[in-house]
């Protein structure tokens, strides 16, 4: 079951680790298009520029669960790599329980409300030639920390397998 559920949880953080890719590459190009409008043309687009700020928070946001799943995530490496599995397996499991999960779950829970309102207000950008709606980008926050919350859940169950397997594995050896 831990497994399967696993396996589930990875599967959506790779798709988002493919979403995230191309959303950089999207971000790339506006950026390019940016510059050379305002370089070589003398153009500015406030919307271009704006959707470069959504674009890089889409990429950031929806890029931690993938890293969490790959292990790219920040920590303190300098301790954790020289532990044992069963006692990195400890540390994830407890990191999880206490921090990842209720961290981004009250902040996609409190988010919900964040996105709602700038869309109950029809909050727009406050320069002109921004881009209109704003709940778009807020409403990536609740999302985002919602797969981050799922990938933590995949984390927890490869570190459950990971405690299981390596106590098995202590007693066969033994």
């Amino acid at each position: 079951m831990l497994t399967l559920l696993e396996g589930i949880c990875n599967r959506i953080s790779n798709t988002l680790g493919h979403v995230t890719s191309v959303l950089f590459l999207l971000l790339v190009a506006n950026v390019v298009y940016d510059v050379v409008m305002r370089y070589v043309f003398n153009d500015v687009s406030i919307a271009f520029q704006e959707l470069e700020w959504h674009l890089f928070s889409a990429v950031f946001l929806l890029g931690v669960p993938y890293a969490i799943k790959t292990g790219g995530h920040v920590r303190v490496d300098i301790f954790y790599e020289r532990f044992s599995a069963k006692v990195q397996a400890i540390i994830d499991i407890f990191g999880t329980l206490c921090w990842l999960l209720p961290f981004s779950l009250l902040v996609a829970w409190y988010g919900i409300d964040f996105a709602y309102q700038a869309y109950d207000i029809g909050e727009t950008s406050g320069d002109p030639g921004g881009l209109p709606y704003r709940w778009v980008i807020k409403a990536v926050i609740p999302l985002s920390f919602s797969f981050i919350a799922i990938s933590g859940i995949g984390l927890l169950c490869k570190s459950l397998n990971q405690l299981l397997h390596s106590d098995s594995k202590s007693k066969e050896e033994a």
